[in-house]
C-alpha cells in the first residue's frame, strides 16, 4: 500500500492532497463538486482506500456520485457526543421527518423512474415535502391531530431540521433567478446523492411508530 501511494504521490501529489482533503473537509465529496478530482480519486480507488484503512482505521465508500470516509470508532474519550462533528437526530420526531424525508425521497424515484446512475439530481418543493411529512405524521399519530397541525409541522420540525441536512449536504436549496421570488412552500431543494446512502425501510425499524404504520 505505501509504495502504491509513494508513487501516486511523486506523480501528481497535489491532486492526492486535493482529495483527502476535500474528503475531510465535509460529510460527502460529490462528483459535481470537482468532476477532475472525482474522476481521478475513482481511478486510484485502491490507494485512497488502502491509505485511509492503513493509517485511520476508516472505510471509503463511493458510487458513481458520492465519496465520503466513514468512521467507526472515536479515540478521543473526553470529547462528548456533542461536540462530534456528526450527522444525528435526538428527539423522536426529528428522527421521524427524517425516515419520512427518505420516504418521500424513494417515492420521488419510483415517479420519476430515477436511480443513482442519473446525472441529474431530484428536485422538490418543500410545501410537497410538508405535505408528505404532515400527513405522515397524522397516520402515525391519528389522535394528536392538533399537535401535528400542517403550521406546526413546518414550525417545530421540519424548519429545525432542514439546516442539518443542508450542513451535511443531504440536501441543497436551490436559489430562484433573480426576477423570480419564492419563500414558504414554493423553495426548492434538490435531494443529494447522500440521500441513496440511506435505506427508508430498514432505518424505520428501530422506530416502532413507523414501523409500525408501514406494516398496516
Amino acid at each position: 500500500m505505501e509504495i502504491a501511494l509513494a508513487r501516486l504521490l511523486e506523480r501528481s501529489a497535489d491532486k492526492v492532497q486535493a482529495v483527502l482533503n476535500i474528503l475531510l473537509e465535509s460529510p460527502y465529496f460529490y462528483a459535481q463538486d470537482d468532476h477532475v478530482l472525482f474522476l481521478f480519486m475513482k481511478r486510484h480507488r485502491q490507494e485512497f482506500s488502502d491509505f485511509f484503512e492503513r493509517f485511520y482505521g476508516m472505510d471509503l465508500l463511493m458510487d458513481s456520485k458520492c465519496a465520503r470516509v466513514y468512521k467507526t470508532k472515536w479515540y478521543n474519550r473526553e470529547l462528548p457526543e456533542s461536540a462530534r462533528s456528526m450527522f444525528n437526530f435526538t428527539r423522536r420526531d426529528e428522527c421521524l421527518a427524517f425516515m419520512m424525508l427518505l420516504e418521500f425521497f424513494e417515492h420521488r424515484l419510483e415517479e420519476d423512474g430515477m436511480t443513482v446512475e442519473d446525472k441529474e439530481n431530484i428536485r422538490f418543493r418543500f410545501g410537497d415535502l410538508l405535505h408528505h411529512v404532515h400527513r405522515r405524521f397524522l397516520e402515525i399519530y391519528p389522535d394528536k391531530v392538533d399537535q401535528y397541525r400542517e403550521d406546526s409541522v413546518r414550525s417545530k420540525i421540519l424548519k429545525l431540521i432542514m439546516p442539518k441536512l443542508e450542513q451535511f449536504r443531504f440536501l441543497k436549496s436551490i436559489k430562484p433567478p433573480d426576477d423570480i421570488k419564492a419563500s414558504g412552500n414554493e423553495l426548492i431543494f434538490e435531494a443529494l446523492p447522500a440521500l441513496y446512502h440511506y435505506n427508508g425501510t430498514a432505518l424505520s425499524r428501530i422506530l416502532p411508530e413507523l414501523q409500525q404504520q408501514q406494516n398496516q
